[in-house]
């Protein structure tokens, strides 16, 4: 009895995949567990796998909102791109001779640069929202205007080439340390924080649910749906700007045509893998965290076991589909069914 309501739980076929996948590596690599510190903090593959997974679990937030509105955001990559592209130009980096020393200037100052790059982001977002709610175009379609036409203003801002950025004081958004952790890490964890604060303990939670659930009860209830969407994709703008600076920030630059590539198909099987339906209504924020941890986890297992890159998206592909069935109630009722019929 116990078992059946632990595997009815959203979060818990995930839960036990990304469990089966740590175990696997740990089986494989005895030492893919070890942690140690030095230079102040922590380092080992469990560290680097979190380190790596925070860009797309930034980007997994935002799109669990935007799909429990019954929409979808595949612009995401290039709004990373673009983010990315507005820091480094502004940021930079000069070589200056102080006392005799090597030093780097920033171009523009580094508060500045930040609040540009993400407000661009958070514009990209308005954009989609304005299209999907008030023009009534299929969020589909709407954002994949900007996804073709994102990559072309990433590659104008950085004038086609890769801005190569030398302010250290930046590198610490993707590569610094707090207390021993990414930083990065740090940035993930208090947008979850504020993201679950907001759906649990304000009605804007309600309000997204009721939305995606059925929109047109909503209107009805004087929910503006209109004024939410926005809202909604606008975030979701926010969180892959902040993905853009910790991506440029780990690689200490900016690249307008490869940077976030394929991020927003992650950042959808992230939030599906978590149980968060793309039919809206109901999500999860712990569950499309889990589902970025699962991605990542699953491209480092593919790479420290010496398989081709070029079959880590045929795996990754099953083992998504596997997640999926096992989260169907109507898959495992049949599986289970058979098995007792034989």
């Amino acid at each position: 009895m116990n078992w059946r309501r632990w595997s009815a739980h959203p979060q818990f076929w995930p839960a036990l995949v990304l469990a089966l996948l740590l175990a696997g590596n740990g089986i494989a690599n005895p030492q893919f567990f070890a942690l140690t510190w030095r230079d102040g903090h922590l380092y080992g593959a469990l560290i680097d796998i979190l380190n790596r997974a925070a860009p797309l679990m930034a980007v997994a937030l935002g799109m669990t909102v935007v799909i429990a509105t019954r929409g979808i955001d595949i612009s995401v990559g290039a709004i990373v791109a673009i983010a990315a592209a507005v820091a480094a130009a502004l940021i930079g980096g000069q070589l200056l001779i102080v006392d005799g020393q090597q030093t780097y200037a920033t171009r523009t100052s580094m508060p500045v640069a930040l609040a540009a790059a993400l407000g661009v982001a958070a514009l990209c977002g308005l954009f989609n929202g304005v299209l999907v709610a008030a023009v009534g175009i299929q969020p589909i379609i709407a954002t994949l205007i900007l996804m073709v036409a994102g990559r072309g203003i990433a590659q104008l801002i950085t004038q086609g080439q890769i801005i190569t950025i030398y302010y250290k004081p930046y590198f610490f958004i993707g590569g610094g340390y707090l207390l021993g952790l990414p930083f990065a890490l740090w940035l993930v964890a208090a947008l979850l924080a504020v993201m679950a604060w907001l759906k649990h303990r304000t009605a804007l939670g309600l309000f997204i649910q009721a939305s995606g659930g059925n929109p047109i009860a909503a209107r009805l209830s004087g929910i503006n749906a209109r004024g939410l969407l926005v809202g909604v994709y606008a975030f979701c703008g926010l969180t892959a700007g902040l993905a853009g600076l910790m991506i440029s920030s780990n690689v200490k630059s900016a690249d307008g045509n490869n940077a976030g590539q394929l991020l927003e198909l992650d950042a959808i099987l992230a939030v599906t893998l978590g149980g968060t339906s793309l039919l809206g209504g109901r999500f999860s924020l712990r569950g499309s965290v889990l589902g970025a941890l699962i991605i990542q986890t699953l491209t480092t297992s593919i790479y420290s076991l010496g398989v081709p890159p070029e079959i880590n998206l045929v795996v990754k592909a099953v083992v998504v589909f596997l997640v999926c069935l096992l989260q169907s109630s109507e898959a495992r009722a049949w599986v289970f069914g058979r098995r007792r019929l034989s």
